[in-house]
């Protein structure tokens, strides 16, 4: 059952700016990431799921209610962390917490104290002297503490530590398991790679793709390492139309695009000792995309 809903979403800033006839649904249970450079079209994506703005044409809809129609009761059980976290300053974290439960409507403190355990955070310390670290996980922790069964993260760990990051996407990889339906931008490749089921590309406001990442894997550019007997005949295939990566004495890294026989029915003429495919990592293959160009 598709949770989130977005078909062709579009709102046009001009200049080439928005987004434009965006195509993608979140199924239940699932962790979508949503990747791209600044000002590729995330938050405006993010912003209208949240009911924040109209769509200019196109439909938004969580659990099949109209995301800016129904974003009052669509709250009720989203958890959303914004790109840009604002936070009342001379409220301490405590007392910020304690009025969102309230605003909720919320009859505990649901999963706060967990959590800031978890992030290992003082919530009594004023806001404004917090660091942004400190924010950061303060507002993970509003955007966690009531349980929700869907969440929104722009960003989610933007401005947290090396040990925080870690357990941010411990908390992701539970809360995938507890069958919690989460979209979340970012733009570190390691936790999108460790967390999301599948992965949708933004460039210039479109989509690129939508796959899973073994199917970007299979289907974009692979990158192989060939071992030949001597340097001689290495130095011969490099001279071939291939495309060399880099070349060591008798070893010869290539790229290849979809079709392995033409590299297959030029090595067939080299004494090759060793044929091995390197995984690639997120981050290539999200350069394939954006390769060449500035930002």
């Amino acid at each position: 059952m598709s949770i989130i809903d977005v078909n062709g979403l579009t709102c046009d800033y001009g200049r080439g700016r928005g987004v434009f006839d965006l195509k993608f649904k979140v199924e239940s249970g699932e962790v979508f990431g949503f990747l791209g450079p600044n000002a590729s079209g995330k938050t405006t994506t993010i912003r209208h799921l949240m009911g924040f703005a109209k769509p200019a044409s196109g439909t938004c809809q969580i659990e099949g209610r109209d995301c800016f129609q129904s974003a009052a009761v669509i709250h009720e059980t989203l958890g959303y962390l914004p790109g840009d976290i604002y936070l009342f300053p001379d409220m301490s974290g405590k007392a910020f917490l304690s009025f969102l439960s309230k605003y909720r409507g919320m009859k505990h403190t649901g999963r706060t104290k967990e959590l800031l355990d978890r992030f290992e955070l003082d919530a009594r310390q004023p806001i404004r002297r917090m660091s942004k670290g400190d924010k950061q996980k303060l507002a993970l922790v509003c955007a966690f503490m009531h349980d929700p069964s869907i969440l929104i993260l722009d960003e989610p760990t933007a401005s947290l530590d090396l040990l925080m990051q870690h357990a941010f996407i411990d908390l992701i990889l539970e809360e995938k398991k507890k069958g919690k339906t989460i979209l979340m931008s970012s733009h570190r490749f390691s936790e999108v790679e460790k967390t999301c089921d599948r992965i949708g590309i933004l460039k210039k406001g479109r989509l690129k793709t939508v796959s899973s990442l073994e199917e970007l894997r299979q289907t974009e550019r692979r990158v192989y390492i060939i071992t030949l007997d001597n340097e001689e005949a290495a130095q011969a295939l490099c001279r071939e139309n291939i495309n060399v990566l880099e070349a060591d004495g008798r070893i010869v890294k290539v790229a290849v695009y979809r079709d392995l026989r033409s590299l297959l029915s030029i090595l067939i003429n080299y004494p090759v000792s060793t044929l091995d495919n390197v995984g690639q990592s997120l981050e290539e293959i999200f350069m394939h995309y954006y390769g060449g160009e500035e930002g």
